[in-house]
């Protein structure tokens, strides 16, 4: 008897340690290729992300790099630097997963639907999709900057 109560305990201590909120994915984020760093934060009732750093924020003329990419040649002229890049992601706690979400790829000028799930303190996946097909997509494991 005494085996199992210091097991169930160990185990309700454990569920606890590993239980994850909301706010467990803010902070700053290196994106997989670790050529840009994204900061995410609380923005209203979800989580968006801006571009915070890049190892490479000028072009070829020593001017900041713009979203030439994008499809709206109005936004065009907008920096990369600070650039939102994901808005829009609901935190799921049944299923420990911010999901809902938008994620936009300026080196593509593309945006896709997006689910991010928290794998441990320093890794997070981000899934990007086609918003209209979930089931296709790509998946990128981002690592939280410590220094």
């Amino acid at each position: 008897m005494k085996k199992i109560i210091i097991s169930t305990l160990f185990s309700i201590v454990y569920v606890f340690c590993a239980a994850q909120s909301e706010s467990d994915i803010f902070g700053e984020w290196f994106n997989e290729e670790k050529d840009a760093v994204v900061t995410i934060y609380k923005d209203g009732n979800s989580i968006s992300g801006k571009t915070t750093w890049l190892k490479e924020p000028l072009d070829s003329k020593g001017n900041a790099k713009l979203d030439l990419k994008n499809p709206d040649e109005k936004l065009r002229t907008r920096k990369r630097m600070g650039l939102r890049i994901m808005h829009s992601f609901k935190y799921n706690d049944q299923e420990n997963i911010w999901e809902d979400g938008r994620i936009y790829d300026p080196k593509k000028g593309k945006l896709y639907g997006g689910t991010a799930t928290l794998v441990n303190e320093n890794e997070l996946k981000l899934k990007g999709y086609i918003i209209s097909m979930p089931f296709l997509g790509r998946t990128a494991t981002w690592t939280r900057k410590t220094n």
